[in-house]
């Protein structure tokens, strides 16, 4: 019987020997794929923020490309408009003299009330 449980034991030994060795080779599996896993999640990131990159330039350029286009278009509109400003105060010169006048008075009023309106200043304190 001594013998049978020798046997039996070593085969239990052998067995968990192999077992062992399994699962060491199955942690350093595990270990090598957690790396690749990371590699992988690292380099998605940083292709996410080259796309992002990208993303922000165009729009960058297409801003300047429009702000460009806007200032032009104002530009033009100005000039036309300013032509006009010109024939009429030139046709009608007292007219453009009133109506100037007018605008500076209410100019003036509406700040005047916001200059009394606003926060006043502190007052000493008296001891």
């Amino acid at each position: 019987m001594a013998h049978d449980e020798k046997k039996k034991r070593s085969r239990l030994d052998s067995r968990l020997g192999a077992l062992r060795s399994e699962l060491e080779s199955l942690e350093a599996d595990m270990k090598d794929f957690a790396g690749d896993v990371e590699n992988i999640a690292d380099n998605r990131v940083h292709l996410a923020l080259r796309k992002a990159e990208n993303i922000a330039h165009r729009a960058y350029r297409y801003a300047e490309e429009s702000s460009a286009n806007v200032a032009h278009d104002v530009e033009n509109w100005a000039d036309g408009n300013l032509k006009d400003a010109r024939k009429t105060i030139r046709a009608q010169p007292i007219s453009a003299l009133a109506i100037s006048i007018g605008a500076g008075a209410l100019v003036g009023a509406v700040l005047g009330l916001f200059g009394r309106c606003g926060p006043k200043p502190p007052q000493p304190h008296r001891s």
